[in-house]
């Protein structure tokens, strides 16, 4: 029988070159990235916010950053102070430096902690519904009728002020929001064809959940992270600012904020320089995220 016109007859080496291929998979999700500029600049400003908060310990140890100079005090930034010094005479460029190394961990370990959990009893809402997903968003709901500063404040309150206590806060208080989050986008894909093909082959449920379910999931999964993680840092810095997160003389970006109120009009770079940090470090996770939803989202590949 004669091919049709519009059939091509591929030769068997030209279809295993037509197949999909990890590093071509590699190469396009690369190439869509780069193409997306914000989320590109984004990537090299948080790779050197990152690089010169880890190697900046090292070179300057933590007592560099509490050390106190009296007769430098509120130096303007020079060629000896990057930054400028504070109202004790301590080098702000350093304190900078460490204290986006405490500002990182209120953002990354409560986001870590929160998504856990959020990923646990989430998925377990959407994929088993029923009385398991009623118990578990009523009482998300009883937890978020509690304003999330005033919720934060009172475990603080109730535990005392610290840096790891902030930390205990900040997970507590956004777990009902992963939860939320996470049984939305899981049951967008369990009502899919392919979840009920799996069920319907009788494929286990924790295989259906991790091997069909997550693994689509992994592209939203990674911008609710990444967005995560930039709004700890927020909140983080914000309980500082109140006095309730990091304490002296240890510094943080929003307890440097804070001590800076005072010398607002002698020396306002105390104050522009660590809120900069952080809206920086922020603005630079949301902007990676969106960029990395896009590379892991396959309905986008082109």
């Amino acid at each position: 029988m004669r091919q049709r016109e519009h059939e091509i007859d591929y030769k068997p080496e030209e279809i295993a070159a037509r197949l999909p291929r990890k590093q071509a998979i590699w190469k396009e999700s690369w190439r869509m990235f780069r193409s997306n500029t914000p989320a590109f600049i984004s990537m090299f400003v948080l790779i050197f916010i990152l690089g010169l908060i880890y190697i900046g310990q090292f070179i300057w140890p933590m007592e560099y950053a509490v050390r106190q100079v009296m007769q430098d005090r509120l130096q303007p930034p020079n060629a000896q102070y990057w930054f400028g010094t504070d109202g004790l005479g301590r080098n702000v460029f350093i304190r900078v430096v460490h204290g986006g190394r405490l500002s990182l961990m209120l953002g990354l370990i409560p986001t870590v902690i929160a998504m856990g959990f959020g990923l646990f009893f989430g998925a377990a809402a959407a994929f088993y519904g029923k009385w398991v997903d009623n118990a578990i968003m009523r009482a998300v709901d009883t937890i978020q009728c509690i304003p999330f500063m005033l919720m934060m404040m009172m475990i603080v309150a109730v535990l005392g002020p610290g840096l790891n206590n902030a930390i205990i806060a900040l997970a507590i208080t956004n777990v009902p929001g992963f939860i939320r989050s996470v049984r939305a986008l899981i049951m967008d894909i369990v009502e899919r064809d392919y979840i009920e093909a799996a069920k319907a082959c009788g494929t286990p449920n924790v295989v259906t959940m991790y091997k069909h379910v997550l693994k689509n999931a992994i592209g939203p999964l990674v911008l609710i992270f990444v967005s995560s993680v930039s709004g700890m840092i927020m909140a983080g810095a914000m309980l500082s600012f109140l006095g309730l997160g990091a304490q002296p003389p240890y510094p943080e970006w929003g307890f440097m904020v804070a001590g800076a109120r005072e010398f607002l009009l002698r020396a306002p770079h105390l104050l522009f320089i660590p809120a900069m940090a952080i809206v920086l470090t922020a603005l630079s996770l949301n902007l990676v995220g969106d960029g990395l939803r896009d590379v892991l989202d396959p309905r986008l590949r082109r």
